[in-house]
């Protein structure tokens, strides 16, 4: 007989019940990660649910339990997913601060949030009438299909620690402004450039304008993996970058400006200029002034002729250092330098001519 795979969808409450009534069981054979998710994912996971965004279906096989005289269903794919909903529950974790519920358990919740959370659809495929053998063959046969992981997706799924989700939670908070201003596409964003997008900056904070590897995009995950404790700190400064932007470059949404290499660089001298980042200033004899722009509104026309000049190739004119930095292997230090150095002088930071001299 062939497999049978069937459709349902169950409440939470009707999947906790299942579970007490160990009608629902874990089969530990089948569970491809390292175990339950800590705090940092298990909250975001269950705020998805109580915001009522949808999450991948979770699949289950039935099969008769001859000893018994009953029917079992085992959780196939989605154990971590249950162990969630379960252990929130039962009152073993508190949500995270970025959750409009931070520090409440479940029986810390009105009754409303608690009624939308036990209410919350569960779309559920059911496998019958298959050996366990097929059931593989059939994951097997789906991940088959699927893209293989970029690098910003390879780190989120080994990863599991606060640095991670830092990332996770403020690409959640960029989205509108990568579309808006045109960074990237809706299929980048699912693909995680954003993501990448925000370690890259997180990295040039740290280090400087240095050339870009997934070795020390990589490092920053390891590294703050059991903790993060400029986590406060990091969100703030790059918000404020951000917000800044929003609020006084304006016209700089859909120019050549908001390329995420040139973005990446724009933001770089953004934030040493405000908030300092001591690679630049001891390596660039190159101060900071404390403000993001001297003159914002002048700083904004100077950064449109460069997006002008970058978008026409202009190699000859005035931009041309720039315009250099942006034609190839725009992840070098080398380019880098080319352009933070022409955007930070925008900006009314003393960058001396040593540091771009001889670049082209």
């Amino acid at each position: 007989m062939p497999v049978q795979i069937t459709s349902n969808n169950y409440s939470i409450i009707e999947i906790v019940q299942m579970l007490d009534r160990r009608e629902l069981v874990v089969n530990r054979d089948y569970q491809r990660g390292s175990g339950i998710w800590p705090t940092g994912p298990s909250s975001y996971f269950i705020d998805t649910i109580i915001e009522n965004f949808p999450f991948p279906k979770i699949y289950m096989y039935e099969f008769v339990n001859r000893e018994e005289r009953n029917v079992r269903k085992e959780i196939v794919d989605g154990q971590q997913r249950i162990s969630a909903i379960t252990r929130f529950y039962n009152n073993e974790f508190a949500l995270g601060s970025d959750s409009e519920h931070a520090g409440c358990k479940f029986q810390d919740l009105d009754d409303d949030t608690q009624e939308r959370f036990l209410s919350y659809v569960v779309s559920v495929d059911v496998i019958r009438s298959a050996q366990r053998g097929e059931i593989l063959q059939m994951f097997r046969r789906m991940n088959a299909y699927t893209l293989p992981l970029n690098e910003a997706e390879k780190r989120h799924s080994s990863f599991q620690g606060d640095f991670k989700w830092f990332v996770n939670e403020f690409s959640d908070e960029l989205n509108a402004f990568f579309l808006e201003f045109g960074v990237y596409t809706s299929r980048q964003i699912v693909r995680m450039a954003d993501a990448a997008f925000i370690t890259e900056c997180v990295d040039a904070y740290e280090s400087g304008v240095i050339s870009s590897s997934p070795k020390s995009l990589r490092s920053l995950y390891t590294k703050y993996d059991e903790a993060f404790p400029v986590q406060n700190q990091y969100h703030g400064m790059l918000s404020e970058t951000f917000q800044f932007i929003v609020e006084n470059f304006g016209n700089l949404r859909n120019t050549f400006m908001m390329k995420p290499y040139a973005l990446h660089s724009l933001l770089t001298a953004l934030m040493h200029n405000r908030f300092g980042i001591a690679a630049i200033e001891q390596e660039w004899d190159a101060p900071p002034t404390g403000s993001f722009a001297m003159d914002p509104q002048n700083a904004e026309l100077l950064l449109l002729e460069l997006a002008q000049a970058h978008e026409a190739k202009e190699d000859d004119g005035p931009h041309a250092k720039y315009v250099w930095g942006c034609l190839s292997t725009t992840d070098r230090k080398i380019r880098r330098t080319a352009r933070v150095a022409a955007i930070l002088r925008i900006l009314g930071v003393d960058v001396p001519e040593a540091v771009d001299a001889n670049l082209t």
